[in-house]
């Protein structure tokens, strides 16, 4: 955005030049602000959440002052919790400040009517989890006012085990996503390293990181691969007796700083009981594979958004009951593929039975082979 900054305006706190007047086309005032707080970038404070990825060098706290004070208003769901105000003897005044609080008008308060309209996380064809999470996570990050009077000041942190395919991966992406706060990756990849110390450096960075930017999320996928029982003993010995250790010390930190931690596991068993306890992890979520019920509810809601002729589902719900719910997307999938290449304009139960007879039996082994090889 080309501008002018003959008379602009020089912000001292924030070290930024705004300007008063341009002679290119018109612009929202809302483009403007947001372009002169990331310092260039063409962005609109409308777009809350993205402005405060940008500017992390600001307290999303303060950047919503801004946002106010200049008369625009933050989303409602912009994730921005509620925090406690210091004392007014431990704060320190800036008259300049002071003067332009004085200007700007205090915000309408919502209507008991708006206040009641809570944002409901859906996933489909896990209710039991959905409703978990909403009552557990969203409604008190969304409403946080209300559990911060009875002192209740962030969600606790969460563990999901069961069975390879279950879903609990897909259940915390699509969380981590309705919520958009920054997200933060533990796993083999990101932390592992054959060097002493090292992994424990690469979690305490990340968790360094992940305060930094609260609220913020972080994800421990595969977490037996660090927070085994330290009673079993392993080939790192000491080194991961420390890894486990700097686990319990820094997870009530964050805790504590409004990061949401969510872990995700295969062999809850093997999970060092301290890390289990209360204080670290409140709560520990079982999640099994899906029943009939689940399943039909993630077609239903697959099939909603694409065209489909009547059809007949109960074989198709019964077959994938006790399957992964990615093999039910699959199959959504395929049959809408299957009946794009006959030419057909809607799902009918040719392609939808195709696409479920294209899924490997239980333990059947594909003949399917792709690459070279050579005949005995």
């Amino acid at each position: 955005m080309d501008v002018s900054f003959h008379d602009a305006v020089y912000v001292e706190q924030y070290s930024r030049l705004l300007p008063t007047w341009t002679l290119t086309p018109y612009v929202d005032d809302e483009v403007v602000l947001g372009t002169w707080i990331t310092g260039g970038v063409v962005i609109s404070t409308e777009s809350f959440r993205r402005l405060t990825n940008l500017t992390g060098w600001m307290p999303a706290g303060d950047l919503a002052e801004i946002v106010r004070a200049a008369g625009f208003t933050v989303p409602a769901d912009a994730g921005l919790l509620l925090t406690k105000h210091k004392p007014a003897s431990h704060v320190k005044t800036d008259s300049k400040a002071a003067i332009a609080k004085e200007a700007v008008k205090p915000e309408k308060p919502q209507s008991p009517e708006e206040a009641a309209e809570a944002k409901v996380f859906r996933l489909p064809g896990r209710p039991v989890l959905e409703g978990f999470f909403n009552e557990h996570v969203i409604d008190i990050i969304f409403n946080a006012e209300k559990y911060q009077a009875m002192g209740i000041d962030f969600p606790s942190a969460i563990v999901l085990h069961g069975p390879p395919g279950c879903g609990k991966t897909f259940a915390v992406e699509r969380l981590v996503e309705f919520i958009d706060w920054p997200s933060y990756s533990i796993d083999s990849n990101s932390v592992g390293s054959p060097y002493i110390h090292e992994t424990s450096r690469k979690i305490s960075e990340i968790f360094d990181k992940a305060i930094d930017s609260a609220p913020s999320v972080i994800v421990i996928d595969e977490m037996e691969s660090f927070l085994s029982d330290r009673r079993f003993g392993s080939s790192s010995g000491l080194h991961h007796v420390e890894e486990v250790a700097e686990f319990l010390r820094r997870i009530p930190e964050a805790i504590n700083n409004k990061v949401l931690i969510i872990a995700m596991t295969n062999m809850i068993e093997m999970i060092d009981p301290a890390i289990l306890r209360r204080g670290r992890f409140d709560h520990i979520i079982e999640v099994g594979m899906p029943s009939r019920e689940e399943v039909a509810s993630l077609v239903d809601s697959l099939l909603s958004k694409l065209p489909k002729a009547d059809l007949n589902m109960d074989k198709i719900f019964d077959a994938l009951t006790g399957r992964a719910l990615s093999d039910s997307a699959f199959v959504i999938r395929e049959a809408a593929r299957l009946a794009a290449k006959a030419g057909k304009t809607k799902i009918d139960q040719e392609s939808i039975e195709a696409a479920l007879n294209s899924l490997p039996k239980d333990k059947e082994k594909t003949n399917k082979r792709i690459g070279f090889f050579r005949d005995e």
